[in-house]
């Protein structure tokens, strides 16, 4: 199965944008679950739409990703962080809801220590996935030390590890993230690191040593889809149909080397 990430730079319209993901074969997208960024450009509140309009494309949904604005407030005691706690618990009923498997997630970043609070807040979200049949699957950011953390202190099949290379490459080169929490992978994000912002290229367009990263990601059993969280940034010369097609391209010769 090979699926994309559902907001990759394009203003179109969700059911154009699912169609053409659909024409250029993918089985399924990730979704941006928020209007952050950009994405309520049609003023219509239109993610809560987009499960309903990508199924109707024909689109499988692997999962949503929550909000990222408010990652760093949720190790801190005040109103900030009890607000991250519970976006992220609507996350998880929202995807109950929507029949989502999996939503992703990324921890404070490396410089906001992670605390006995953060950890209690934690624990709800994995109480609240674990009675709603949800996977919450954590992502290497810039993160590693509470993502670590999180991972070793909660022992639930409910909270796993959402694999993204670029960043691993990117923030931690040194480490073998899937050797460590292989054993947890619920999700994948791939991407290159060309271009203005050293990641979320094609792949094949930058550095990544691709045989290498998708045998290390058969080994760990992994199952799931090949999941492709490329942007437009450097490639706004091509329609939202030629990117789609090239990243379709690049998915397969991953796909081949699984």
């Amino acid at each position: 199965m090979i699926t994309i990430y559902d907001w990759f730079g394009y203003k179109q319209p969700n059911k154009e944008l699912y169609q053409l993901i659909k024409e250029a074969g993918f089985d399924g997208v990730l979704l941006w679950w928020s209007d952050d960024f950009g994405r309520d450009c049609f003023g219509r509140n239109d993610y809560r739409n987009g499960p309903q309009i990508a199924r109707e494309a024909g689109l499988f949904i692997e999962n949503i990703h929550a909000p990222v604005i408010h990652e760093n407030n949720l190790w801190h005691d005040n109103l900030d962080g009890e607000a991250a706690t519970e976006c992220y618990l609507q996350c998880v009923a929202d995807c109950a809801e929507f029949e989502i498997p999996t939503m992703v997630v990324h921890m404070p970043h490396e410089d906001i220590p992670y605390n006995a609070l953060g950890l209690d807040r934690i624990k709800r979200i994995t109480e609240e996935a674990e009675q709603l049949g949800v996977n919450v699957a954590l992502e290497n950011v810039k993160n590693l030390s509470n993502l670590a953390y999180v991972l070793e202190q909660v022992d639930s099949q409910r909270i796993g590890f959402c694999y993204d290379c670029g960043h691993h490459y990117r923030f931690y080169p040194g480490d073998d993230l899937l050797s460590k929490y292989g054993s947890r992978l619920m999700a994948l994000h791939l991407h290159d690191n060309n271009g203005s912002y050293a990641q979320h290229g094609l792949p094949f367009d930058g550095t990544t040593d691709w045989s290498t990263t998708m045998k290390k990601i058969a080994e760990t059993g992994y199952s799931g889809a090949t999941a492709i969280e490329a942007m437009n940034w450097d490639y706004e010369n091509l329609s939202a149909k030629e990117f789609l097609h090239n990243a379709f391209e690049r998915a397969k010769r991953l796909e081949a080397l699984r």
